[in-house]
């Protein structure tokens, strides 16, 4: 538990004060970009105390934002995860403040004549100063929590890789302000993983003593899913008794918690697995607004860099300039992909179906280049305007790698009940080419299964500089 440490409290106040600050400033901004710019003509002419009565508005659209932001939990502290996995909430904070702000501004047009150009350029100003200050407010904020004292003493269960990459993690993060104490063996055979021996502070048998040490332990984490029911109760049950916070490392590979439906038949409850938020039409019509806008908007940024790559292929090697291969689709339907080539004409005459390798001796020159940079893939915006794929999803798998896969990988046909992707989740984060293929399904199933428009444009924000097993 945290006890009484105010140290949060006050950080999310003071993000309150600096948003509103910054929405203010943001529509003050929109206001001279409208009027005193020169940028646009001012037809009916300049307000009279132009800055007080947009002041005021704007202070009456920043309560209305703040509370937006509250609904979408950007107050909520510790922050976890880097700043850039907050930037797709920060806009769409920022478009609903804006919609917000237009109802009492039309309401009160007679009385208070409002222009409809500074609400339409405050999005972008509004979105830009609120970026700005909350990048600013997420550095200071860093670094002020890592001068704080340790909020949290941590004591891990578990010593495998799970245990090293949660310790990773959490010293990763200096706005939860946690330190591990120790590692207590849950197994006594359990190898530790690129641990130091002084860490290990013994086994489940010393949980109890070690409690009620001087080392203060105030939270358990189990890092080691395979342990047996009763005896995890039997951690928290202690845990209880000594008024530590207990909780466990979710195991995705066994555990689906995002994704359960409850039906009851009668007076029968039955569990299964509920439905994908791509089951849900509206959802599915927002995704293809969002891919045809995005491919059609690529295209015409792409094209210049296809072109140039396109002379480049033709000049490094025989053979033609795009790459077809058939792919699995939406529900397993075939379809022909289209890429950059970046090897030798028929590269896999011989030995057939392979994965890419890192140096594989197959590609040319150019085409290292294209991989390395993620360029290969541009023409795949024409699949995704056809319709065959979207611009974020699990990668398309060729038939020959499918058939291998289903019989042998849990779960694996999941990831074709919709349509593929440009990028992907598992991508962004390093699973592509020849690397497991069933962390790549857990990584697909986590993104089908919690999609939202936000998580699509955060992947695609670091697609472009997602560069890791690009071969």
């Amino acid at each position: 538990m945290r006890g009484k440490d105010t140290f949060d409290v006050h950080l999310s106040l003071l993000a309150v004060t600096a948003d509103g600050a910054a929405v203010i400033l943001g529509f003050l901004l929109a206001t001279w970009l409208r009027f005193d710019s020169g940028w646009f003509p001012v037809v009916l002419g300049r307000p009279d105390q132009l800055y007080l009565m947009y002041g005021r508005g704007a202070a009456i659209a920043a309560l209305l934002f703040l509370f937006v932001f509250k609904s979408l939990d950007l107050y909520v502290r510790p922050q976890v995860g880097s700043f850039g996995d907050k930037i797709p909430r920060l806009i769409r904070a920022t478009g609903i403040g804006i919609f917000l702000t237009t109802i009492p501004a039309f309401l009160a047009k007679n009385v208070f004549s409002f222009s409809s150009g500074v609400l339409l350029i405050s999005f972008f100003t509004v979105a830009l100063v609120v970026l700005i200050e909350r990048f600013l407010f997420f550095r200071i904020e860093s670094r002020l929590s890592a001068t704080m004292p340790p909020a949290n003493r941590i004591l891990i269960l578990g010593v495998g890789a799970t245990a090293v990459r949660l310790r990773h993690a959490l010293e990763s993060a200096p706005q939860l302000r946690s330190r591990v104490v120790g590692f207590l063996k849950t197994n006594s055979s359990e190898p530790a993983s690129e641990m130091s021996a002084d860490l290990i502070k013994g086994d489940l048998a010393d949980f109890d003593r070690f409690l009620e040490s001087e080392e203060q332990v105030n939270e358990v984490i189990l890092a080691d899913p395979s342990l047996s029911h009763e005896k995890v109760l039997e951690l928290v049950l202690a845990c209880e008794r000594n008024m530590v916070n207990f909780k466990i490392v979710a195991d995705i590979f066994r555990i689906l918690t995002s994704n359960v439906a409850l039906q009851v038949v009668g007076d029968v409850p039955i569990l299964g697995i509920g439905r994908w938020p791509l089951d849900i039409f509206w959802n599915r019509a927002l995704k293809r607004i969002e891919d045809i806008g995005g491919s059609l908007v690529g295209l015409i940024i792409a094209s210049p860099i296809i072109l140039l790559a396109a002379i480049l292929v033709k000049r490094s090697s025989p053979g033609p300039v795009l790459y077809r291969q058939e792919r699995c689709g939406e529900k397993g339907k075939t379809f022909t992909l289209y890429k950059l080539r970046t090897m030798a004409d028929n590269a896999e005459r011989q030995s057939g179906p392979v994965w890419a390798a890192e140096g594989d001796p197959r590609r040319t020159p150019v085409g290292s280049f294209l991989r390395r940079h993620n360029l290969d893939e541009l023409p795949q915006l024409w699949n995704v305007l056809k319709g065959d794929m979207s611009l974020v999803g699990p990668r398309p798998e060729r038939p020959h790698f499918v058939e291998q896969f289903k019989e042998t990988i849990g779960r694996y046909m999941s990831r074709h009940l919709f349509k593929p992707g440009l990028t992907g989740w598992a991508q962004v984060n390093g699973l592509r080419g020849n690397t497991s293929i069933e962390a790549r399904i857990n990584y697909d199933l986590y993104y089908l299964e919690n999609w939202s428009l936000a998580l699509d444009f955060k992947i695609l924000l670091k697609t472009l500089s997602a560069k890791e097993n690009a071969y």
